[in-house]
């Protein structure tokens, strides 16, 4: 929204009337208007330029004797026009930089990103785990173990390892599981983890066909190995109970409403998947996001890479007062933070 759609003067006192909104959650009068806001005019005044806003849609009386409280619109007009972003604090970025160390996985990354977000922002925190198919098989092993099981150790990307067991339909020795794996890198090694699974089921097939069992038994063991990657959540969150510090009693069955929907993560993922095809901080306000059950709450994106390509998106959700001078920047810097790291 352009910033000559309301006059200076009303751009003034909604600005202020947001900001004392978002620091103690209660409906804003004239008389706190005329002490705070600094303009030389009288309460009559602030009252017909209040009651202006209120018929355009950017703010909206709670109760017929109180003050008013922004709309969506008029957080939507705050935050375009009016907010000024404060630099993140040093403690914060001093965490941020110790957290987001190129040494770590990107597994570890992105758990360190979400809880980084949600003690900074003292909102929920969030962070999409990388796509699928952006993680390449680097190399795989096989380990006997007693039985019919193997330790698998499987190399994502550049230096992510992960360690499983497997059990097969019967015992292999040390020999044949190095010749297993050894094919299996060899025709595999540096492809997308979802292109990998797709082969080796369709290898498989074909191998039955041509009663191939060393080919058949190794795509076997790589099948299984590969059975568990992708199949944990596609996003965390942290900080979820961060909301109900913030929320009033008529936000309560609200909330409710928002907790099963983070259960679900349906319209969450969706919101995020949104976030991942633009570029920098995204904001959704309230009903912007598309959905009810985040109508009294705003939504703080930002998307991350590995210097190549997007692998995810990061933000927060809090109510609609957030501090979004705070917010804004720290969910900036960290996607900025984890991008550097993953690219190193």
């Amino acid at each position: 929204m352009a910033a000559g759609v309301i006059s200076e003067r009303a751009s003034i006192l909604l600005k202020t009337l947001v900001e004392h909104h978002i620091q103690d959650g209660q409906p804003v009068g004239s008389s706190t208007l005329l002490k705070v806001a600094g303009l030389p005019v009288s309460a009559a005044t602030i009252r017909n330029v209040m009651s202006d806003l209120e018929e355009r849609g950017y703010l909206h009386s709670p109760h017929t004797s109180a003050g008013r409280v922004p709309t969506a619109l008029g957080y939507r007009l705050f935050v375009d026009t009016l907010l000024q972003i404060k630099a993140p604090e040093d403690d914060a970025v001093s965490a941020l930089r110790a957290e987001l160390n190129p040494d770590k996985s990107a597994t570890e990354l992105v758990q360190a990103a979400s809880s980084l977000l949600s003690n900074i922002t003292a909102q929920a925190g969030l962070v999409t785990v990388p796509r699928q198919e952006a993680n390449q098989l680097r190399q795989v092993e096989f380990l006997p173990l007693s039985g019919n099981r193997v330790l698998v150790i499987l190399v994502v990307n550049e230096r992510e390892v992960q360690n499983r067991i497997i059990h097969t339909q019967r015992p292999f020795t040390e020999a044949q599981l190095r010749d297993a794996a050894a094919m299996v890198n060899q025709r595999y090694a540096g492809q997308a983890l979802n292109q990998v699974k797709e082969r080796i089921l369709r290898e498989m097939r074909e191998a039955r066909s041509q009663i191939d069992s060393y080919l058949e038994d190794s795509l076997d063991l790589a099948s299984k190995a590969l059975d568990q990657e992708g199949d944990g959540e596609e996003c965390m969150m942290v900080g979820e109970s961060r909301l109900l510090g913030s929320a009033t009693a008529e936000e309560m069955p609200t909330l409710r409403d928002l907790f099963e929907s983070f259960e679900q993560k349906k319209d969450l993922l969706h919101l995020l998947e949104r976030s991942t095809r633009a570029e920098g901080v995204q904001i959704f306000i309230g009903e912007e996001a598309g959905y009810d059950v985040f109508g009294n709450y705003s939504v703080v994106t930002a998307p991350y890479n590995d210097g190549f390509r997007t692998l995810g998106v990061l933000g927060v959700i809090g109510p609609k007062r957030m501090e979004y001078a705070r917010v804004i920047p720290i969910v900036d810097v960290t996607a900025r933070m984890l991008s550097s790291a993953l690219s190193s």
